[in-house]
């Protein structure tokens, strides 16, 4: 009884302290992170997370994982080294940082002023052209002599959680091995290639073959107690990573937890039609197998209208075949993990970032009988994130039932409101219907008094004709 007591006055301690300070300040949730990673430093005892892939979807997982650990390493792909950019009468080498300046901004504290200060662009005659970010970071390697080491800095400089590291400070191409035989030399170039010559890609390499991980990776992956591979462009983020030295390696030697996390929807140029297991296989081709045993696969609803939108561009929701998923001796964990931002759909960063950290928390619970300090922090810090979402949905729904009082519309049924933008559309769908019938009668009439009157004339000539005959 004395030791259970002991365990239960420490369990609610640490859930007073995290309830505490997730409710200092309610004003955003970026204030609240910095409170408990800055001033408390209790997430430094967060599970060590490593993320390997590239783009919006990498920003997305970085921006939701933050809330409950600080141990994140994001690992992105830096190749095609870019040409010089002049700076007055100097010449500054800019090493390729998107996907690395999208992950700091992911991972800062503050990440709204932070993409707004990366992304800002000098009109000033001797800066033209550059952007801060890219700046920054040039004097950061000249200051530190090592990129990757430059990059660790700024963790500290710019207040950033976690740490992102280039998977190679060697330079580097992305090169395709198309179907037809052709080569494409050129990452920027790929998809455009082979949308082009309708063929597809058999395979990506990079030159020199040889690369060197950055320091920090090997070990960044061996210590990680989840491993996450994706989301991101298939062949020009994901599997570019994999193929450096000793990365795919690492990576099935780990005794953490290993999950793919599927893209939403296919990529133009690069993987046409593709399924889960399309995107799974080709990962296994070239990196090899037992890269991870969990797949997390969005089944969510996608409004028809943003959808049409990629089909235009030559994009598709990404099919889960569970069934040839599971024959590759990989779990499928399937649920509602986007949203739409604007016209695009994007990864929901706090629904995914859920979905590891239950399965972090699950190998935590049954791993020791007596709950330790890793699980009641991870534990509660899902239910107040679970808390947090439930108030921001209840009090969306006031906001909206408000405004829709205020201009005299009757509430809507559950159903209604879920389908609102769809319902719309099929309203304006019925209109423009209407408005082309109407259209198409009045062309017909027209055509047909056309017809009359061309009828007419002919015949009138052949009678004129007939005349003058006799």
């Amino acid at each position: 009884m004395f030791v259970a007591g002991l365990i239960n006055i420490q369990k609610r301690s640490l859930e007073i302290v995290i309830e505490a300070n997730s409710n200092s300040d309610k004003k955003s949730d970026e204030v609240n992170i910095q409170t408990l990673v800055s001033k408390k430093n209790i997430y430094q005892k967060g599970p060590k997370i490593v993320v390997i892939g590239g783009g919006a979807g990498l920003a997305s997982m970085l921006a939701g994982l933050k809330k409950y650990t600080s141990n994140i390493t994001a690992i992105v792909t830096v190749s095609s080294y870019g040409a010089p950019k002049s700076m007055g009468e100097q010449e500054l080498e800019l090493i390729p940082i998107e996907d690395i300046k999208q992950s700091l901004i992911a991972l800062s504290l503050k990440d709204y002023e932070m993409s707004k200060l990366m992304d800002y662009k000098f009109e000033e005659k001797q800066l033209k052209g550059l952007t801060f970010g890219e700046i920054y970071l040039a004097a950061m390697q000249n200051m530190h002599g090592e990129f990757a080491s430059s990059i660790g800095k700024s963790s500290d400089i710019l207040s950033i959680v976690g740490t992102v590291l280039p998977v190679t400070l060697d330079e580097m191409k992305i090169c395709a091995e198309l179907k037809n035989g052709i080569v494409v030399e050129e990452r920027s170039k790929i998809s455009e290639i082979v949308s082009d010559k309708v063929t597809e890609i058999n395979r990506v390499y990079i030159t020199p073959s040889n690369c060197r991980t950055a320091p920090g990776i090997v070990e960044a992956i061996a210590e990680a107690d989840c491993i996450i591979i994706g989301p991101g462009s298939l062949y020009t983020n994901v599997i570019p990573n994999l193929l450096i030295k000793n990365v795919a390696r690492a990576i099935k030697d780990s005794k953490g937890h290993k999950v793919y996390v599927s893209n939403l929807m296919t990529e133009p140029g690069q993987t046409d039609d593709y399924t889960v297991s399309d995107h799974i296989k080709a990962i296994t081709e070239h990196a090899g197998e037992d890269l991870f045993t969990y797949c997390v696969c969005d089944n969510g609803e996608v409004v028809p209208e943003i959808l049409r939108r990629y089909n235009l561009e030559g994009a598709n929701l990404v099919d889960i075949d569970k069934e040839k998923i599971k024959e590759m001796g990989v779990s499928v964990i399937k649920g509602s993990y986007a949203k739409i931002e604007g016209e695009h759909i994007r990864h929901d960063s706090d629904e995914i970032a859920k979905v590891i950290i239950e399965l972090i928390v699950n190998e935590l619970k049954f791993k020791d009988i007596k709950p330790d300090e890793q699980f009641v922090l991870l534990n509660t810090k899902l239910k107040q994130e679970n808390k947090r979402t439930k108030r921001k949905r209840r009090i969306g729904r006031r906001a909206q039932e408000t405004v829709k009082k205020e201009k005299g519309l009757r509430r809507n049924s559950k159903f209604a409101s879920k389908y609102e933008e769809r319902i719309q559309s099929i309203k304006d769908s019925e209109k423009t219907r209407d408005m082309n019938i109407k259209v198409h009668e009045e062309a017909k009439k027209l055509i047909e008094d056309a017809e009359k009157k061309e009828k007419e004339r002919f015949l009138k000539e052949t009678y004129d004709k007939k005349e003058d005959a006799e």
